[in-house]
C-alpha cells in the first residue's frame, strides 16, 4: 500500500469517526471500509496497474466523506476534500482531477466512462450482493428516516429494493458480473419472497377484519357453548340417576322374587303376601317411570325445502334430518351457513328444545323417586304390621274333628 493510500485511510477514518452526525446508521466509517475492500477485490479481479490503483483507493476513502458537511451534493464536498488533502501532500493537478472524477462516478444514475469508473460504481454498490443486504439496506431506511429526507414503510422500502435492483442497478466490470451477480439475484429472490410471505400476513388480517362483523363475538359464542354445554350435562346427570333408580328397582325385584315369593306357598308365610305384593308393585312402577324418563323420542327425520327458505327446521338436530339424502342435508347445511341469523335461530331453537326435554325428564325422575320413596315406606309399615299381626307366632286354629 503507498504512503498517500495510508494517509488517506488516516485522513478518512479521523474525519468519519470525529466530525459524523450519529444518524448515519449507514454512511459511516463502516461502509466506507467495504467500499475499499470491495474496490482492493476487483482491482485484484480485472487485473488493475499500480498507479491506477492508488487513485481507486484514494478515492474510495474519500467518496463519501461529504457527508461530514452535508447530506446533499455530498460528492462536491468530498471532492474539495481530497484537492485540499492531496494538494496538502504536494499531488499533481492530473491526479487530483482524476481522483474527483472517480468520486462524482458515484453519484446516483450517473453512467460509468472508463473502466476505473465502472470500478468505482460497483464497489460503492457491492453491498447487493453480500448476505446481510437486507439489514444494511435497514440501515439506509432508518438513517434516510432520522434525517428527515426520506420515510418509508418497510413495504414500500422492499418494494423500492426490488425495483432498484431488478431494473435500476447492474454491475459494470466482468468481475462482478461474474462474482456478484449471483449474491445479487439471491437477495432479489429473498426481497421477493419477504414480499409474498408479507401479502400473505396481509390476506389473512383482511379476512379476519372482513369477516369479524359477520361472525358472532366471543361473548355470544361462550353462551352459546356454555348453555350447551350445561343442558347435556344436566340431561347426562338425569339419565345417570334414572339408571341408578332402575339398577336398584331390578336388584329389589330379582331378590323378592327369588327369595319372599317361593316362600309364600307355606300357610305360615301368607301374612308375607300382601307386604311382598305391594314391594314388587312399587318398584315395578319405579322402573317402569325410569324407562319413560330415559325413552328417546324420535321425530320424522325428514324436512322439506319450503321449510328450510323459511327457517323454520332446526338442521342441527339428527331427529329432523336423520332421513333425509346427504346431498340434501349439505344443500341445507350450505343454506344455514350462508344466513347468520339463521344460525342464531337454530342454535336458540336447539337449547329451548333440549330445556323442553329436559323438563320432562326431571318432572318424571322426581314422580319417580318419590314413588319409589313412597312405596319404600309403605312397604315397610305394612311389613311390620303383618309381621306384628298375622307373624309366625301367631295361634292358628285348626279345626275341631268330631268323633
Amino acid at each position: 500500500m503507498s504512503s498517500i493510500v495510508s494517509k488517506a485511510e488516516v485522513f478518512a477514518t479521523d474525519k468519519l469517526t470525529g466530525n459524523t452526525n450519529p444518524n448515519y446508521l449507514y454512511h459511516n466509517l463502516r461502509h466506507t471500509q467495504r467500499v475499499v475492500d470491495s474496490t482492493k477485490e476487483l482491482i485484484e479481479g480485472e487485473n488493475i496497474k499500480d498507479n491506477e490503483s492508488e487513485l481507486l483507493l484514494v478515492a474510495a476513502w474519500f467518496h463519501d466523506l461529504g457527508y461530514t458537511i452535508t447530506y446533499h451534493n455530498h460528492e462536491e464536498h468530498s471532492c474539495k476534500l481530497a484537492k485540499e488533502f492531496l494538494t496538502e501532500n504536494n499531488y499533481p493537478t492530473p491526479f487530483i482531477e482524476q481522483v474527483c472524477s472517480l468520486i462524482m462516478a458515484t453519484k446516483k444514475n450517473y453512467s460509468p466512462a472508463n473502466e476505473l469508473e465502472k470500478i468505482m460504481r460497483d464497489a460503492d454498490s457491492s453491498h447487493f450482493h453480500i448476505k446481510n443486504f437486507m439489514a444494511t439496506t435497514e440501515l439506509l431506511r432508518e438513517e434516510l428516516s432520522l434525517l428527515g429526507i426520506q420515510s418509508n414503510t418497510p413495504v414500500d422500502w422492499r418494494e423500492e429494493n426490488i425495483k432498484l435492483l431488478r431494473t435500476k442497478h447492474r454491475f459494470y466490470t466482468d468481475y462482478a458480473i461474474r462474482t456478484w451477480q449471483k449474491g445479487k439475484d439471491k437477495n432479489i429472490k429473498r426481497l421477493i419472497k419477504a414480499k409474498k410471505k408479507n401479502n400473505e400476513l396481509v390476506k389473512k388480517e383482511n379476512l379476519k377484519a372482513h369477516f369479524k362483523g359477520e361472525l358472532p363475538d366471543r361473548g355470544i359464542q361462550t353462551l352459546y357453548r356454555v348453555t350447551l354445554q350445561s343442558h347435556l350435562k344436566l340431561s347426562d346427570i338425569a339419565d345417570t340417576k334414572a339408571n341408578i333408580l332402575l339398577s336398584v328397582n331390578a336388584i329389589i325385584v330379582s331378590m323378592a322374587l327369588a327369595n319372599l315369593v317361593p316362600k309364600l306357598d307355606n300357610p305360615s308365610n301368607d301374612y308375607l303376601f300382601y307386604p311382598t305384593f305391594l314391594f314388587i308393585v312399587f318398584s315395578v312402577v319405579s322402573m317402569v317411570m325410569s324407562i319413560i324418563a330415559t325413552r328417546p323420542n324420535v321425530t320424522s327425520g325428514q324436512f322439506t325445502e319450503e321449510e328450510v327458505t323459511s327457517k323454520k327446521v332446526n338442521l342441527l338436530f339428527f331427529g329432523n334430518f336423520h332421513k333425509m339424502k346427504l346431498e340434501e342435508y349439505n344443500w341445507a347445511m350450505t343454506e344455514l351457513i350462508k344466513d347468520k341469523d339463521y344460525i342464531y335461530s337454530s342454535l336458540t331453537k336447539d337449547l329451548y328444545f333440549l330445556g323442553i326435554v329436559l323438563e320432562r325428564k326431571y318432572r318424571i325422575l322426581r314422580w319417580t323417586y318419590t314413588v319409589f320413596m313412597t312405596g319404600m315406606i309403605i312397604s315397610v309399615i305394612v311389613f311390620g304390621i303383618a309381621l306384628k299381626f298375622y307373624g309366625p307366632e301367631r295361634i292358628l286354629e285348626l279345626p275341631v274333628m268330631q268323633p
